[in-house]
């Protein structure tokens, strides 16, 4: 263990103390949330990172995630033919791939990852596991069997995981509606994560298997920073019991394709819409901001970088140093992360991608740890997203929701970054995990 792996370590302790600072309430914080949300993390990060059973579990499931989504390219290659051949495939017919090309080869996935989720929910396996995930939350954490439902639904799929619940929403405390959002944007869906997975498979050869790692560890540190961000102050109707998950079966399997797939539409024409939207609009306020820029430097001299990335990639930069980010690779690393909060982690990872292809990182650790921190729906889209779903299944929780929402896409970031964390303190320059 390196002195950036303890620079990580402490990182996690940091991050808790921020959070306690912002706390809505900083008496009434449950340590016994934070202290099993810690052990859990640390639990799960030792033994993907440091047995060699888990190691070795790690490839497997790297293995079948990109099997898996060979599969899923099939029926792309199909409607699209070359469009959807990755970079280096070749077709059937001897076709070579133009390259990757978002549209036709990412966005494919997310239909296909959309029906295989309907399938198992249809099949009964995702209630199951997803039950077994909220009894260890809620037995340990002692927390509302609604919140633990809701975290341990966001390992696996994304909006969706707000009808789980759908019954108790109306009458949730604030604390624990804090903690639906929060899950929600600190976690990713198994559907969208498909398309990580491509962003940057050709240069991290087992991103999927710290993609898999990363929404594990995502859930209970939703749960620690929510709870610090928010503590629970009154008595939860669910507190301590065990809720089943509320789901609307399908009436047949190929119902359960036909809808899983049409949900999956209906998501890449989300992401879609808010790509064209955010970045037309993260442009005119970089317009705007290069023209103040410019101004700044003709009146006093002073030079920065006038864009948003660059104002996030400041606020982020001492979180990026907290992370365990060697110092040759936290600026890159900073604006990176940083910029998820505005323009969505698609572009995040993208821009990820970018940097590994052209090698600025120069440590292999930044790209681990960075892969963790971005692993999150945690920016301001998503908190308008999350807070319509919400609003749309309990109308009467319109009215206040606001400033909770705020503190949910804090306490998200956070948790993202504290996962970041948690694979910075295991991970080292020569394990197996890293692929090479």
């Amino acid at each position: 263990m390196d002195i950036y792996n303890l620079v990580s370590f402490a990182g996690i302790f940091i991050l808790i103390g921020f959070a306690w600072v912002l706390s809505r309430d900083r008496t009434r914080v449950n340590f016994r949330v934070i202290g099993w949300g810690i052990g859990l993390q640390l639990l799960v990060g030792a033994f993907i990172f440091l047995v060699p059973a888990g190691a070795k579990l790690f490839l497997v499931v790297n293995d079948a995630v990109v099997k898996v989504l060979d599969s899923a390219g099939a029926g792309a290659r199909f409607v699209f033919g070359p469009l959807a051949l990755g970079p280096g495939q070749v077709g059937d017919g001897g076709e070579k791939s133009l390259g990757f090309i978002l549209a036709f080869q990412g966005f494919p996935t997310i239909i296909f990852f959309s029906a295989l989720i309907a399938i198992l929910y249809y099949a009964r396996v995702m209630p199951l596991v997803i039950k077994a995930f909220a009894y260890v939350f809620t037995k340990l954490m002692r927390i509302s069997g609604a919140e633990s439902l809701v975290a341990a639904s966001n390992i696996f799929v994304g909006i969706e995981s707000t009808l789980t619940v759908k019954p108790y929403l109306g009458r949730m405390t604030g604390s624990e509606l804090c903690t639906v959002l929060t899950a929600g944007m600190a976690t990713v869906a198994s559907n969208v994560l498909a398309l990580y997975v491509l962003n940057l498979q050709a240069q991290f050869p087992t991103i999927a298997g710290h993609l898999v790692s990363a929404s594990l560890l995502s859930a209970p540190a939703a749960l620690v920073m929510s709870k610090i961000i928010f503590p629970e102050k009154e008595t939860p109707e669910t507190l301590g019991l065990n809720v089943q998950p509320y789901y609307e079966r399908d009436n047949s399997l190929f119902e359960a394709i036909i809808s899983g797939a049409n949900a999956g539409v209906k998501m890449i024409v989300g992401i879609v819409a808010l790509l064209i939207a955010v970045l037309g609009l993260v442009a005119l306020v970089d317009l705007m901001l290069s023209g103040l820029g410019a101004a700044a430097h003709w009146l006093f001299g002073f030079e920065g970088q006038w864009s948003l990335k660059g104002i996030c990639g400041y606020i982020f930069y001492p979180f990026t140093l907290a992370l365990g980010v060697p110092l040759d690779d936290a600026g890159a690393v900073s604006k990176i992360i940083g910029e998820r909060l505005v323009v969505t982690e698609v572009v995040a990872y993208k821009d990820l991608a970018t940097a590994l292809e052209n090698d600025v990182l120069q440590n292999p650790r930044s790209a681990v740890i960075t892969t963790y921190a971005l692993c999150g729906f945690a920016h301001l889209a998503s908190m308008a997203i999350f807070v319509g779903s919400v609003c749309g299944l309990a109308p009467e929780r319109a009215r206040g929701i606001g400033p909770i929402a705020v503190r949910a896409l804090i306490a998200a970031t956070l948790a993202c970054l504290m996962t970041a964390c948690i694979a910075g303190t295991f991970f080292t320059k020569g394990s197996i995990l890293l692929g090479t």
